[in-house]
């Protein structure tokens, strides 16, 4: 099975930008579809974005688009989340997730194996 590991969070003023990364080892990343969740304290898991096995297509929630980009280097194992115009909303643990099954869920049920995840805190 794949480990997953995230990087890159931290505490940003709003207007500011951020970039995670999330390392895979194990198993090459290639083999899954990958996806971006958040979480913010007494919040359920939200969507960000996800994009498939080979990078050709990507999908972003509604409170991201614009704002967020998602991409992969599979030569390096890594998925990136840029987030560039953050606000305090952005403020959550952010998870990176593995789907084995392709489904391109916005759901957390829909991926198999998840990081431990990185704080993300945006100041206004």
């Amino acid at each position: 099975q794949v480990q997953l590991v995230e990087s890159g969070g931290g505490l940003v003023q709003a207007g500011g930008t951020l970039r995670l990364s999330c390392v895979a080892s194990g198993r090459p990343l290639s083999i899954y579809d990958m996806g971006w969740f958040r979480q913010a304290p007494g919040k359920e898991r939200e969507f960000v974005a996800t994009i498939k096995w080979n990078g050709r297509t990507t999908y972003n929630a509604d409170s991201v688009r614009g704002r967020f980009t998602i991409s992969r280097d599979n030569a390096k194992n890594t998925m990136y989340l840029q987030m560039n115009s953050l606000r305090p909303e952005d403020t959550a643990v952010y998870y990176c997730a593995a789907d084995s099954r392709a489904y391109g869920s916005t759901l957390p049920s829909g991926y198999d194996y998840w990081g431990q995840g990185t704080q993300v805190t945006v100041s206004s």
